[in-house]
């Protein structure tokens, strides 16, 4: 480890300055005040795409099936459901009591304008791939057929049919995701795009919209119309971003924040100290990863990519940068994953990254940089934490070390990845990624050709497409993971995606905050909480 990457570490915290959220009285008896990672882009389920949001919308409706506080899947606004033997028809039959927060009532209707908007052409939805397995998904998102051709039907106000092209053994937990949310069809009728504003939102889930305050909090209150209202302890939550998490742990001490999602890894060991068990580790599915813009040379020369994966000290980001609070990734897929197998990894893990440099100096010589040549300057985009400002700063140091200048440019996380998901110019940008479902293809579908919402770069590799497409049509379990497994390999021998870190979710939870419990899935919907 070099000296620098010893050292750079010490100024790494950003300041900040605590605001006061309440008094203490009312946030004892009825306000839940939870530190949420930032601010969202949107509250229409069908144009978000990040944790952040997820959070939010987890509370504010309610799909067809949900997580509980445990990560374990659960009826939602199904209350139950039958699988035909081809596992192709799934039938849903909605809970009789169910209620937007206007009282008027769920019907199975919602759910099919739910779906049929989201794929919708003119919805732009960048997450509309996810839903690709329900029958004609893929024609009516490319505007080749109509939206009536999708294969989700109501049978009658209280039954939903959803029908598969190819069974796939992820739908029900799909259909916990926001691209699968309804919305409510008159708010849309009336108000288009600018159905999500407070005083308009209308949501089917345990929680209602009150006010939003960008950079401040976003209030939500108890949905007195929900079927499980009574049971609910915490009547009001306020979503506070906290990009700055040093900022928002001094909030956390000073009583002023109950609960953080994200912690600064680089105090990691006094946090533990200062906080014991307050500090909640656990495993979960995610990937931070580097992002190339394939389109834009030098970075659509794969011996570039290569050298700036090969030095790389994943070990020392994880360990130092991030205080164990991220697993070196080798791969795209994190390991866990059902339905798959051990995932393939990057070539030349066995080596220390110092002993890897000179093959990497050899790959830029190849490629036109190095010693008498012109030196490699790139651009690092990344959205704004104090994690990831320090992961920037480390990343420059070891690209340096062999010859390539590093500048950056850091936003907050809505402007950052509402820019790489319009098409903006970048040369590597930081991407991260927790699973929408416990699947490998949730993680490999990102780089499909032509998925312009996550697929930044604009990679393009036909037998990696012919390959999922391969494993999409397949219906036996192991086969479909060898065939995943080898269009895997193609994204670790290219790298579009530099694989870093996989995530490990840590935070923050007050002794008077109940009901919370690590999992892999990274939820915690506020309905199963309760404060002292």
């Amino acid at each position: 480890m070099s000296i620098a990457r010893r050292s750079w570490l010490k100024g790494g915290a950003a300041l900040g300055l605590g605001l006061s959220l309440g008094t203490p009285a009312r946030a004892a008896t009825s306000l839940y005040r939870r530190g949420n990672d930032a601010d969202p882009e949107t509250l229409d389920p069908h144009k978000t795409s990040t944790v952040a949001e997820a959070h939010l919308l987890r509370d504010l409706y309610e799909g067809l099936l949900t997580y509980d506080n445990h990560g374990r899947m659960i009826p939602g606004a199904a209350a139950s459901w039958t699988v035909s033997e081809d596992r192709l028809t799934y039938t849903f039959t909605l809970r009789a009591d169910g209620r937007w927060s206007n009282g008027d009532p769920v019907t199975a209707e919602d759910f099919v304008f739910g779906l049929r908007r989201i794929l919708d052409p003119k919805t732009a939805a960048k997450y509309a791939e996810v839903v690709y397995p329900i029958r004609g998904a893929a024609a009516v998102n490319r505007g080749e057929a109509g939206p009536e051709t999708l294969g989700v039907a109501a049978l009658d106000a209280a039954t939903v049919v959803v029908t598969l092209a190819e069974p796939v053994p992820y739908l029900l937990e799909l259909l916990t995701h926001q691209t699968s949310l309804p919305v409510h069809r008159p708010s849309v009728a009336q108000y288009g795009d600018a159905f999500t504003r407070p005083g308009r939102l209308v949501t089917n889930g345990p929680y209602a919209l009150v006010d939003m305050v960008p950079n401040d909090r976003i209030t939500l209150r108890k949905n007195p119309h929900f079927r499980d209202a009574g049971t609910i302890a915490i009547s009001e939550v306020a979503f506070i971003p906290t990009p700055d998490l040093s900022s928002a742990v001094r909030r956390y001490a000073a009583g002023e924040i109950d609960s953080l999602s994200d912690l600064p890894a680089d105090q990691m060991p006094s946090l533990k100290a200062r906080f014991g068990d307050q500090v909640q580790l656990s495993p979960a599915l995610g990937l931070l990863a580097i992002a190339v813009n394939t389109r834009k040379k030098p970075f659509d020369d794969i011996r570039v990519r290569r050298a700036l994966s090969l030095v790389i000290d994943r070990e020392f980001l994880a360990q130092a940068v991030w205080g164990d609070t991220m697993a070196p990734a080798y791969s795209l897929c994190p390991p866990g994953l059902d339905n798959y197998r051990d995932p393939p990894e990057l070539a030349g893990r066995e080596t220390l990254p110092i002993d890897r440099e000179e093959e990497a100096r050899a790959l830029l010589a190849e490629a036109g940089y190095g010693p008498g040549k012109a030196p490699l300057t790139l651009e690092y985009r990344f959205n704004t934490t104090d994690n990831n400002r320090n992961t920037a700063i480390a990343l420059a140091d070891f690209w340096r070390g062999i010859g390539i200048e590093t500048r950056f440019v850091n936003t907050d996380a809505k402007t950052h990845f509402a820019y790489l998901r319009d098409g903006g110019d970048f040369d590597l940008a930081r991407m991260s990624w927790y699973a929408d479902y416990s699947d490998p293809q949730n993680f490999l579908f990102l780089l499909r050709t032509g998925n312009v919402g996550f697929n930044a770069g604009h990679w393009s590799n036909a037998a990696y497409d012919g390959l999922l497409n391969q494993a999409a049509a397949e219906r036996e379990v192991g086969k479909r993971a060898d065939m995943l497994f080898q269009a895997e390999r193609i994204v670790v021998s290219e790298l579009p995606w530099i694989p870093v870190l996989h995530y490990r979710s840590k935070a923050l939870v007050s002794p008077r905050l109940h009901g919370i419990h690590p999992n892999l899935r990274n939820v915690a919907p506020t309905r199963f909480l309760s404060l002292s």
